[in-house]
């Protein structure tokens, strides 16, 4: 069995994913957590200068969506052929193309700037992609790609308490499909274990 390590700060965001993924597979993992103090020095010993970071056998790789497409097709939670994968990539594309434009707005750090956006961002842009995830879940049976469970599932559900901690708000509250999606990977035992286990942090 690979040697795993996960190289992220003591926070979930966007390095949850692969900590969800490896505890669905029963993979053990190293959850190597960087402070800020440390970061510093540690830096440059990645290969973009960025975390997360996956260590597998002692080589080091990064890019977040890249890294949980690898270690699902390590557990089992890829498409079953091209198309399936298309459908899951879609899926996974999309949420995070809806993580860039909560970013950019939540980031933001001119106040005036940030009111501003924060009205399209509540108004169009949240609603917007809520509602066509929720339709997708719903057609779906409570999946987001192929009628049952894949990483598409998994990264959204472990980058949500991101998402909800950015708009300061619970997305899914109002999204029955949506939450079913939760549902279904959060009654994973590993998952549980996992999420019961975990250093408790606010993002």
């Amino acid at each position: 069995m690979p040697d795993y390590k996960v190289y992220y700060f003591n926070v979930k965001a966007l390095g949850e994913p692969l900590r969800f993924l490896l505890s669905y597979g029963n993979l053990p993992f190293d959850d190597v957590r960087i402070t800020r103090e440390e970061w510093p020095a540690l830096k440059p010993t990645m290969p973009m200068g960025q975390m997360p970071v996956l260590e597998v056998d002692g080589k080091k790789v990064h890019q977040s969506v890249a890294m949980s497409r690898y270690l699902a097709n390590q557990v089992g939670l890829a498409g079953a052929d091209d198309w399936e994968n298309l459908m899951i990539d879609t899926v996974v594309d999309t949420v995070n193309d809806f993580r860039l434009k909560i970013a950019v707005v939540s980031y933001e750090p001119d106040d005036e700037i940030k009111e501003k956006k924060l009205v399209t961002l509540n108004n169009e842009v949240i609603p917007f992609y809520l509602e066509k995830l929720d339709d997708i879940a719903r057609d779906n049976n409570g999946y987001l790609a192929n009628s049952k469970l894949s990483w598409a599932d998994i990264y959204f559900t472990a980058i949500l308490d991101y998402l909800n901690y950015m708009t300061k708000s619970d997305l899914v509250a109002n999204h029955p499909y949506l939450q079913r999606v939760v549902d279904n990977v959060t009654s994973i035992e590993s998952i549980r274990s996992w999420i019961d286990k975990r250093p408790k942090t606010e993002i």
